[in-house]
């Protein structure tokens, strides 16, 4: 497993499960992941990665991250003869390149904003000033969630400009910006399988991207998320494998980069039906900790599949129960914080997915912005959401941060009471 974060966490968890697994490394992990072998290594170091998988023996990679797909690991494992589940170089442009994955929904006419690109700042702005407002600015290339601003007014959509493709903001990332109408709707995040023909959905999540409650603040890299998104209904469900998931996949074929891996469609739901607001080359991070504590199936057997071309043969299955994860955060994420004090985790009852977490004199310490995610099941969301907070209370460290409504919009529309 190439990768440190709570997301990683997750998957390793899953597979040291699998009778098919003899042995589990993480390269780099954290000290969190009790039960892998941490490497130490730079994943985006591709020749030492594969010089340490070759000498650990390692049959199989499983390549998370955005930054190391889009640097070609999966392409310098595969021909160093290991195989990998994850989209090759060319394939994970849809996620580290805006512009092209823009370029592929509307040649093949993939529901999205209505958008334009630019690589000068006059043309942007001369662009903006003819355009309704709200806008949305988001950098090309890969910018850690952050690439994204949403502005209200001309003002707000001028500075935004002026910092990506000006002050460099975002470096070669914001070399090249994307201006898009705001879609207005509630969001959802898909996470599929898919093998390059066949596309297994995954449950449905809604993710909580703002540092505050109520969707206030900055946008972070996740502050916890729900499945299933009860938005996600059998029919938005058929609309969206018709004309987003396997238009999608069938797509990329044609381009002569076939996808192969998790691809994680986040999706806004108009009035007009699903229509994407971005494409991920791979598993979210919250989305990825609710939804795999609802897989009943053997995920390494559904990843060794999607690398084989064996996913229509593949047995995925789900709990029809409810899970909920709340992240963790230390005071003043995303902005700057302080790390390096200690963890202590009293009775969870629930499962606990390190991301920033270092080890200091024999204990786990904070060592980054999102420390932790705590992720319970409950038969009802109202019973998964309250598991989640007793969880995330039993966990104690100096700054400790979190949203406390996690959950409750998705409990506001099936009904559920909301003062948890």
């Amino acid at each position: 497993m190439i990768g440190s974060g709570g997301r990683e966490h997750a998957v390793v968890r899953h597979i040291a499960k699998s009778p098919l697994a003899e042995g589990v490394f993480a390269l780099p992990g954290n000290p969190g992941m009790e039960e892998a072998l941490c490497l130490p290594g730079n994943p985006m170091d591709n020749d030492l990665t594969v010089r340490t998988a070759l000498e650990r023996g390692i049959d199989f990679c499983v390549v998370t991250p955005d930054d190391p797909l889009a640097g070609g690991l999966v392409d310098a494992m595969e021909a160093a003869g290991i195989k990998c589940f994850g989209p090759d170089r060319k394939a994970a442009r849809i996620e580290s390149s805006k512009a092209f994955s823009k370029g592929l929904m509307e040649k093949y006419g993939i529901p999205t904003a209505r958008f334009a690109v630019f690589d000068r700042l006059d043309e942007s702005l001369d662009y903006v000033r003819n355009q309704p407002l709200p806008l949305v600015v988001k950098a090309d290339g890969l910018a850690r969630g952050k690439g994204v601003v949403i502005a209200e007014s001309l003002q707000e959509a001028e500075a935004a400009l002026g910092d990506m493709l000006v002050n460099r903001s975002f470096g070669d990332s914001g070399s090249r910006v994307i201006v898009e109408e705001m879609l207005q709707g509630p969001e959802i995040s898909l996470l599929a399988l898919t093998d390059g023909e066949t596309v297994v959905p995954l449950v449905s999540a809604m993710d909580h991207k703002r540092a505050l409650d109520g969707d206030r603040g900055l946008n972070t890299g996740g502050m916890g998320a729900v499945a299933p998104n009860p938005y996600y209904t059998e029919s938005v469900a058929r609309a969206t494998m018709e004309t987003i998931c396997l238009p999608t996949i069938r797509a990329m074929a044609a381009e002569g980069c076939p996808f192969k891996g998790c691809l994680f469609f986040g999706l806004m739901l108009t009035e007009e039906g699903p229509k994407v607001l971005e494409y991920n080359a791979r598993f979210g991070d919250p989305e990825a900790q609710p939804v795999l504590e609802l897989m009943e199936s053997d995920l390494l057997s559904a990843l060794i599949a999607c690398r084989e071309g064996t996913l229509r043969e593949s047995d995925v299955r789900f709990s029809k129960r409810h899970a909920c994860c709340v992240v963790l955060t230390s005071r003043g994420y995303p902005g700057s914080f302080e790390t390096g004090f200690p963890i202590e985790c009293g009775d969870v009852r629930a499962s606990i997915h390190f991301a920033g977490v270092a080890r200091r004199e024999g204990r786990l310490v904070t060592a980054g912005g999102r420390v932790a995610g705590v992720t319970a099941v409950g038969g009802s969301l109202e019973e998964a959401i309250r598991a989640a907070y007793r969880g995330a209370e039993a966990v104690g460290f100096q700054g400790k941060t979190l949203r406390r409504d996690i959950g409750v919009k998705a409990l506001e529309l099936k009904g559920a009471p909301n003062d948890l």
